[in-house]
C-alpha cells in the first residue's frame, strides 16, 4: 500500500471521529443558551463529559498532524 493512501484513510478515519465526537458533545447543550435562555451556572466537566472532551482534543492534534504529514509528502 501507498503511503498516501494510509494518510488519506487515516485522516477520513480521524475527520469522522472529531465530528463525532464534537456532535456528542453538543447534544447536551441545548438552544436554550443560543437565544438567551437561563443555563448560566458554572459547572465543571466531570466523568465521560470530561473524557469525550479531552477525545475530542486528541482527535483535533491526530486529524492536523495527519493532515500536514499528508502535505508534505
Amino acid at each position: 500500500m501507498n503511503i498516501e493512501l494510509i494518510l488519506n484513510i487515516a485522516q477520513m478515519v480521524l475527520a469522522a471521529l472529531l465530528v463525532a465526537s464534537i456532535l456528542i458533545q453538543a447534544k447536551g447543550t441545548g438552544l436554550g443558551a443560543a437565544f438567551g435562555g437561563g443555563g448560566n451556572v458554572f459547572r465543571t466537566k466531570r466523568g465521560a463529559e470530561k473524557k469525550i472532551f479531552q477525545l475530542t482534543i486528541v482527535f483535533a492534534i491526530l486529524f492536523f498532524g495527519v493532515a500536514l504529514a499528508n502535505v508534505l509528502i
